[in-house]
C-alpha cells in the first residue's frame, strides 16, 4: 500500500441487471443465473388473439455483499440492485447528515441535493431513525425499487452504511437487492501510531485516517511523547519540542478529517516513564539513584515540579484534542524494575511515606502519580486509560476504578493476568502484543504480525498470549487496537509501514466488528481485500 490514500472501496455484482441486456453473473459463490421467461397462455385454453407478450426477466435471489468488515445480516431479495449514476441524487432527511451526504456523493460521483422529501429513481437517501435503544453505530441499508436508503440512530451509523455502499459499488459493482442490518460487536476499534520515536508526515497520517474510516475503525491513538522525541508543537513548553514535529495547525486539520470519518483521536503523553524528550530540556527533573546515576526516560515523581510540567502538557493538549479517551501511559517506570526500589531511590521512598504513611512503597507513590494525572484529564471530561504494567499488585494505594486497562503484555515484572483486571471489574482494551504489535525492526522477541494470524486465531477475548478469557467477561472488553511502535525507527519507511500494516488492519477490524469465525477463508478474505484496494 503506497503512501497515497488507499481507498477501501469495491463492489460485487450480486443480482442481475435488467437493463444490461445480458446475463451479468454474480461473483458470489452460490449466485444463481438469470432465468428468462416468456408469458404463455394456460394449456387448457387457446391463446387469445393479439400481440405476443413481452419477455420478462426474473432475478436470482441476491447474496450478501462482500465487504471488509463483513456485514452482520443481509435479507436477500430479487431485483437488479443499485449502481450510482452521475445524474442520481444523494438526499438527506436531516440536516445533521449533510456532511455524510456530501462525502458519499463526491465519492460515488453523484449530485448532493440536500434535504428533500420527494423520492426519485436512483436516489440514495440518508436518514436518522428513532430507534433510541439501538447500537448508535448500527445502520440499516435497504436496496429496493432502484433506490437505496440508509438509516441509523446516529450520524455515525449512517456513515458506516455509506462505507458499505461505497465498497459494494466500487469499480462498477452493484449493491445487491435486499436489506443489510449491521452493527459492530465492539465499541472501540482502534489503530495506535507511535509518532514520537519516528516522525510521520501529516499527509501520511491523513491517508491512514481515510483508510481507517472506510474500514469502520473509530479511534486513532497518537503516542507523541517519548524518549526519542516530542512531536507536537507546544505553547506551554516549547523547549521540549523536537525539530521534526507537527504544528498545531496540522493537528487541527488531522482532527477535522478524523471527525468527518467519525474517528476519535486518543492522545498519549506517557509518564512517569518514557519522558526522555521532556527531560532533555529539564535534566533537573530526571530520576537519579541514591548514588546519583541518571535513569533513562524516568522523571523524579518526588518533585512537585515534575507533576507541574506534565500537568501543563495535559491541560494544553486537552484543549487541542476533542473527545473522551485519554491515554496516560504509566508503563515501564524504571524505578520499579530494581529489586529494592526503596533502597535504590531513597527520595521516592521518603516521598511515599510522607504522602501515604509509614508503610508506603515506591509502587504506592507511582500509583498515586497515575491517579493524580487521571484527575487532571478527568477535569477536562476525559476518560483515562493506562497500560496494564502501570497497575501494581499489593499496593496500599489503588488505581482509580475508572482508569481503563490497555492490556498489551504479560511479560512485565510481576505480570498480572488479564483475569485479575476483569475480576476486579475493570474495563479493558485489547492491545495484545503477540498479535497486534507491529514493532519496527522486530527487536527483542517481536515479529511483524500477519493478517492471517489475526484473522484465524485472535478475537477481542484473546488478551494475552493465545488463550481467550471466559465469555462472561466479554462485556468488560471495550474493544481493541492495532499498534505501530517505532523502536528501530529507520527500519522501515512510511511507505513500508503502510504496506506492512495493510492486511493486519483489515483482519483486526473484521474481528472487532464481528468476533465470530469469519465466513470467508483467509485466502478468500485476502482476495477480497485485493479487489477492494
Amino acid at each position: 500500500m503506497a503512501v497515497a490514500l488507499v481507498v477501501v472501496a469495491a463492489g460485487v455484482s450480486l443480482g442481475l441487471w435488467a437493463a444490461s441486456g445480458g446475463d451479468g453473473g454474480s461473483t458470489g459463490q452460490q449466485a444463481g443465473s438469470s432465468q428468462g421467461a416468456t408469458a404463455a397462455a394456460p394449456s387448457d385454453r387457446a391463446p387469445e388473439a393479439g400481440p405476443t407478450p413481452s419477455p420478462t426477466r426474473s432475478y436470482a435471489l441476491s447474496e450478501a455483499p462482500r465487504t471488509i468488515p463483513a456485514v452482520r445480516d443481509h435479507e436477500p431479495a430479487r431485483g437488479p440492485g443499485w449502481r450510482p449514476e452521475k445524474d442520481n441524487r444523494v438526499v438527506v432527511a436531516d440536516p445533521a447528515l449533510a456532511d455524510e451526504g456530501r462525502l458519499v456523493a463526491g465519492e460515488l460521483g453523484m449530485e448532493y441535493a440536500g434535504e428533500k422529501g420527494d423520492r426519485r429513481a436512483g436516489d440514495l437517501r440518508l436518514a436518522l431513525n428513532a430507534d433510541k435503544g439501538a447500537n448508535p453505530e448500527s445502520y440499516v441499508m435497504t436496496v429496493r425499487d432502484g433506490r437505496v436508503e440508509i438509516t441509523g440512530p446516529s450520524d455515525a451509523g449512517v456513515f458506516y452504511g455509506t462505507r458499505t455502499l461505497k465498497q459494494e459499488t466500487h469499480d462498477g459493482g452493484t449493491a445487491p437487492e435486499g436489506v443489510v442490518k449491521d452493527e459492530p460487536a465492539k465499541a472501540q476499534r482502534g489503530f495506535m501510531l507511535d509518532i514520537a520515536r519516528k516522525y510521520f508526515t501529516a499527509g501520511w497520517i491523513e491517508d491512514r485516517i481515510r483508510e481507517l474510516g472506510d474500514l469502520k475503525f473509530n479511534q486513532l491513538g497518537l503516542h507523541f511523547s517519548d524518549d526519542q522525541g516530542f512531536r507536537i508543537e507546544s505553547s506551554s513548553h516549547p523547549e521540549i519540542v523536537s525539530r521534526q514535529h507537527l504544528t498545531k495547525a496540522q493537528v487541527r486539520k488531522i482532527i477535522d478529517l478524523a471527525e468527518s470519518r467519525h474517528i476519535t483521536i486518543v492522545p498519549e503523553i506517557d509518564s512517569p516513564g518514557h519522558l526522555g524528550a521532556v527531560l532533555d530540556a529539564h535534566p533537573d527533573l530526571q530520576l537519579r539513584t541514591g548514588q546519583g546515576s541518571a535513569v533513562q526516560g524516568a522523571i523524579d515523581i518526588s518533585k512537585a515540579e515534575s507533576a507541574d510540567i506534565v500537568d501543563d502538557l495535559l491541560d494544553e493538549y486537552a484543549d487541542l484534542f476533542p473527545g473522551g479517551p485519554w491515554h496516560l501511559g504509566g508503563d515501564e517506570y524504571q524505578a520499579l524494575t530494581r529489586s529494592n526500589p526503596e533502597a535504590s531511590f531513597p527520595q521516592l521512598a521518603a516521598a511515599a511515606r510522607e504522602k501515604y504513611g509509614s508503610g508506603a512503597t515506591v509502587a504506592d507513590l507511582t500509583t498515586g502519580w497515575l491517579n493524580d494525572r487521571a484527575d487532571t484529564v478527568r477535569a477536562h471530561q476525559r476518560t483515562p486509560r493506562a497500560w496494564n504494567d502501570g497497575f501494581f499488585r499489593g499496593t496500599s494505594v489503588q488505581a482509580a476504578k475508572d482508569i481503563q486497562v490497555a492490556y498489551w503484555t504479560g511479560k512485565e515484572i510481576g505480570a498480572r493476568a488479564p483475569l485479575e483486571y476483569l475480576q476486579a471489574g475493570r474495563k479493558v482494551i485489547n492491545y495484545n502484543d503477540e498479535f497486534l504489535y507491529y514493532v519496527l525492526g522486530e527487536p527483542q522477541t517481536f515479529v511483524y504480525p500477519t493478517g492471517q494470524r489475526i484473522y484465524e486465531q485472535w478475537t477481542p477475548r484473546v488478551l494475552r498470549g493465545t488463550a481467550a478469557v471466559p465469555a462472561r467477561y466479554d462485556g468488560q472488553i471495550l474493544g481493541g487496537s492495532f499498534a505501530v511502535w517505532c523502536d528501530l525507527a529507520n527500519s522501515q519507511t512510511q511507505e513500508q509501514v503502510a504496506a506492512g500494516i495493510r492486511m493486519p488492519l483489515r483482519a483486526t477490524v473484521q474481528k472487532l466488528w464481528d468476533p465470530d469465525r469469519p465466513e470467508l477463508s483467509w485466502t478468500e478474505f485476502r482476495a477480497l481485500a485485493d479487489r477492494l484496494g
